[in-house]
Order: C-alpha cells, then structure tokens, then sequence
C-alpha cells in the first residue's frame, strides 16, 4: 500500500496500479491515494503493421490491465503504457546501449510524440480507456553528448531512452502539452477518470478539535 497524506484526494474503492514504474507509482502517490502496486506478468505484443501510437499504447495499457484484474477481481485496475513516435517509427524501450544511442541521435534536433495511454478497469470488469499526446522538442545534441548519457544507465528502461525528470532533461528544450504525461502518466486526465468512476474524491478537511483548533 501506498500513500501521500498531503494528496488531495483519497481513495473510495481498492485501486491496483498495474505498472512497476516508479514514475507512475511517484504521480498517483502524490494524489494522495492508497494503492496497490502488481505489475503485469503478461508479454508486451509488438506494434501492428499499420497501428497508430495512441492504439498501440491503449492496446498495451489494457492488456496489461486486464491481466493484472483477472488475479485480483472485484478491484478498480489502473495499467498504462508510453510510447514515443518519430518519423513514423514506434520507440519503446531500448534493447541494449547501443539501440538507446540510436533512439537518442533519432529524436535529437527533431521534435517527437510522446503518448500515454491508460486503461481503468472498473471491479464490475468494464474498461475506460483514455490516450494523451505531449509534443517534446528535443535540442540538437553531439555524438560525444549522447553517448556519454547512454552511459549513465538512465536510458535503459524509459520509452525513448530518456527521462525528462532525470539526468536526460538537458536534452529538451520545449514540451507542448502534458508534463506529466510525458513521465509516465496523464495525472490531470487520470485524476479525473478516477473521480467521475467514484473511484477516488476530494479529501475531506480535518474536523476542528475541541478548542476550536484544526488537527
């Protein structure tokens, strides 16, 4: 279990956060909301021949979502999935060093999509679905600049092989869009999802205690 005691919300019905990212796991934490975290054991399907980014992120986002509800039903499951998009090329995590320089001298000097889609299944087993777009311009950068950032370690797991709240930020030079979004996770979006599902609300200030004082 997890939770921010100074989020603005609070949690009405068990929630599942069905991803391993501390990213994700850090923006609904600051909500403020008790959750679950069980990563997805099922494999991630690769992209189809003619697959927008936004479908392929919601077909990822729900099969990992629905894996996650199976083990644990009656529950509201929360799985999302980031891909980024350059040239009309998917880039999801890189394989080794080598593939995470390739990604970076792709998207370096150009401006590239970063989508994020969600999947909340509800505990009745419903699914709503949602997908956000962030535009990120990247700076250009040298050879000597990338590679010396592939050799942190930092692109290894991250959609695109960078982290804008990381050691990659120097790359960036303006986003258009959700910030959030390009972290991992839509929090304005997904915030309110969860509130019109009932799934979360507004924290309730605390009572006054008997002097008259706020606890």
């Amino acid at each position: 279990m997890r939770e921010s005691p100074l989020g603005a919300f609070e949690t009405l019905v068990p929630l599942i956060l069905a991803s391993e990212s501390p990213r994700r796991r850090e923006l609904l934490s600051s909500l403020g909301l008790v959750f679950e975290v069980v990563p997805s054991n099922g494999n991630e399907p690769p992209a189809g021949p003619s697959e927008t980014p936004a479908a392929y992120a919601l077909r990822l986002a729900e099969h990992k979502a629905r894996e996650v509800a199976a083990r644990f039903p009656g529950r509201a499951v929360l799985g999302a999935d980031t891909v980024v998009a350059v040239q009309g090329e998917l880039l999801g995590k890189p394989r080794d060093p080598a593939d995470a320089k390739r990604m970076l001298a792709l998207l370096a000097g150009r401006s590239h999509e970063v989508v994020t889609g969600c999947c909340l299944i509800l505990p009745d087993g419903s699914a709503q679905h949602l997908a956000e777009s962030t535009a990120v311009t990247m700076r250009p950068a040298s050879q000597a600049e990338l590679l010396a950032y592939a050799a942190t370690g930092e692109p290894a797991d991250k959609a695109g092989a960078y982290a804008i709240q990381g050691l990659g930020g120097f790359l960036v030079e303006r986003i258009q869009g959700s910030a959030s979004n390009v972290v991992g996770l839509p929090l304005s979006r997904v915030s309110r999802l969860l509130l019109e599902r009932g799934i979360i609300a507004a924290r309730r200030p605390a009572a006054p205690n008997a002097e008259g004082d706020a606890t």
